[in-house]
């Protein structure tokens, strides 16, 4: 099975970044870093200033990711599967089918919802608008991650010899 190709430099990221980027490795330690920068920041409560380090470290780690992971060539994961859809959704957006386009733009506003309880209880240190709110930016996200992938497959057995 040979993979779709697609030839642009989206964000700024060549083939090679994508196919890094694909890496299920990078996918889910990037998932990771979502509760470790949580407690990095809410370590602020316990050491201050000093919460600065880990919030640092895990910003580096986020920067480094896609460059640590080798490339994934075919992508024949999930993850992988899902991060080549959405190169394809970025890329040409008005090829997307209406069905993928109408479920990725609903999650949107679940994301965002997630994301502004989760600042909220981060900035106000309360436990049930962070957890919530990190549960809905993950969902939303897994969920993203999911639906790229289906386009992905769809687009590469429209194409012929993919």
């Amino acid at each position: 099975m040979k993979p779709l190709t697609v030839v642009a430099d989206t964000f700024r990221m060549t083939d090679e970044a994508w196919k890094r980027h694909a890496n299920p490795w990078s996918v889910y330690t990037r998932f990771a870093a979502i509760p470790a920068m949580i407690l990095a920041i809410w370590s602020r409560t316990w050491i201050g200033w000093w919460s600065l380090l880990p919030i640092a470290a895990v910003i580096v780690w986020l920067w480094l990711n896609p460059h640590v992971f080798p490339p994934i060539e075919t992508p024949r994961g999930w993850a992988a599967r899902g991060i080549y859809g959405e190169k394809l959704w970025l890329l040409k957006p008005d090829q997307v089918p209406q069905g993928h386009r109408g479920i990725l733009r609903l999650l949107i506003p679940l994301g965002v919802a997630g994301f502004a309880l989760l600042v909220w209880g981060l900035i106000a240190l309360l436990v049930w608008p962070t957890v919530f709110g990190m549960t809905l930016v993950v969902l939303a996200q897994l969920w993203r991650i999911d639906r790229l992938g289906l386009l992905y497959e769809e687009r590469r057995r429209a194409v012929p010899g993919g």
